[in-house]
């Protein structure tokens, strides 16, 4: 599995308390035990033990070890309750409201990684990723410098010479219709993540037109967040706005952008917008042979990440491992 073995090494040196929200879900119960049996992260199952355990044992998957917090039996539920109000009073909640909150699995988990009672946060296997980020949008908040919230898909293939193609496309998950200096928030970040996963980072802010071959304003906010990105990542290979032909195809980039230190090789991909975006990390996945890791959650204090409701227990796995390295 690519690019794991660095990850579960640190993990194995300093293993982290991953919540998983959706504890009793059979996914969810599979990657956990794969998890446990491999030891070097310590998976944390919401629910009630009941319903946990006998779900275990229906699908055949031995989670002893596990830890299971039940949120109608918590011990700390009535101070937790109490930190969810102080942080949410100025928006009108009630300390009622505030109870009843926390009680639900999305918004007990953030918190327990807001309590140091947890390192990270897996959730969305059956909840949106609208539920799994806002309660971090609400709790976690957004690390200092960062106004957004954003994300990035990390895809790999395996390529002739016997080493992985590995891309970082963004924000294919997040934000609708970012503006410009959105855009470079979400290429700052996505930069700095795509490293993480071993890439040197060629950036292409993806457009209909290549240098003005166009005209329109959404390139025009493309060549501008190239700019910007620019001059607060000065040691980055950037361009923009280039189409996704000439970022991707030496060939097509001796034609329409022969001056570009991106151009024909780029491997990370700004998208001006969440459908394209989405559009996009899509296709390199179904039809280009891809997997997709994703989506990665970036610009948060502690790692939130989300996982899509169609995953399998493999993805789970994945995207436990990539949460916990990440915080």
């Amino acid at each position: 599995m690519f690019g794991f073995g660095a990850m579960i090494a640190k993990l194995k040196k300093d293993p982290k308390r991953i919540v998983l929200t959706e504890g009793s879900d059979p996914r969810i119960l599979e990657a956990a035990s794969r998890l446990l049996a491999s030891n070097f992260l310590k998976p944390i199952l919401l629910g009630t033990e009941e319903e946990i355990y006998s779900a275990a044992e229906e699908a055949g998957f031995n989670i002893r070890g596990a830890q299971i917090i039940d949120p109608s039996s918590y011990e700390r539920i009535d101070e937790m309750a109490g930190q969810f109000y102080e942080l949410r009073k100025s928006k009108g909640i009630t300390p009622e409201m505030a109870k009843k909150t926390v009680l639900q699995g999305n918004y007990f988990g953030t918190m327990l990684v807001k309590m140091g009672e947890a390192d990270c946060l897996l959730g969305g296997a059956t909840y949106s990723t609208a539920d799994t980020v806002r309660p971090a949008l609400q709790i976690i908040k957004t690390k200092p410098g960062n106004k957004i919230v954003s994300s990035c898909f990390i895809l790999v293939r395996p390529s002739a010479t016997g080493e992985n193609e590995v891309l970082a496309m963004a924000d294919c998950a997040i934000n609708i219709k970012p503006t410009e200096d959105e855009l470079v928030e979400i290429a700052h970040e996505t930069i700095e993540c795509g490293k993480i996963f071993g890439i040197d980072p060629k950036v292409a802010f993806l457009s209909y037109s290549t240098f003005g071959s166009g005209q329109g304003e959404d390139l025009d906010k493309m060549k501008n967040a190239a700019e910007k990105t620019k001059e607060i990542c000065p040691d980055v290979l950037i361009d923009g706005e280039l189409q996704f032909d000439a970022a991707v195809s030496p060939r097509v980039a001796r034609q329409k952008a022969p001056d570009s230190p991106v151009a024909g090789y780029a491997n990370v991909f700004i998208f001006p917008d969440i459908n394209s975006g989405n559009i996009g990390y899509k296709i390199a996945q179904r039809l280009g042979n891809f997997e997709a890791y994703g989506p990665i959650l970036l610009g948060l204090n502690a790692q939130v990440n989300d996982l899509s409701r169609g995953c399998n227990a493999l993805e789970v796995y994945s995207m436990a491992i990539i949460t916990a390295a990440l915080s």
